[in-house]
């Protein structure tokens, strides 16, 4: 672990990214107001996925780490996915 090379990042990048992300959160807070019927869920998890992996990548350094981490993440997610996906067809069936 000592011959590893730490990625430095401005904090103008961070802050841009801080912005990005409160931006983001405002339009999933209006999304809920607009009235899109099934799509409002789907909306707001689209944003809640852009903002996490905005998160991931910049504050969590994903973006600069080895590509076997950026895998097992992807992985990861691939799950979630999967539940998410069964956990709606649930949703989508009952009703």
């Amino acid at each position: 672990m000592k011959n590893e090379e730490h990625q430095v990042v401005p904090y103008r990048t961070y802050a841009m990214i801080l912005l990005l992300l409160l931006g983001l959160t405002f339009l999933s807070v209006a999304i809920t107001r607009i009235e899109l019927g099934r799509l409002t869920v789907a909306g707001a998890l689209i944003l809640a996925s852009v903002k996490a992996t905005l998160v991931l990548a910049y504050f969590m350094h994903l973006k600069f780490d080895k590509p076997y981490i950026r895998i097992m993440v992807a992985f990861v997610f691939l799950m979630f996915a999967a539940v998410l996906a069964v956990t709606m067809l649930d949703y989508v069936f009952i009703r």
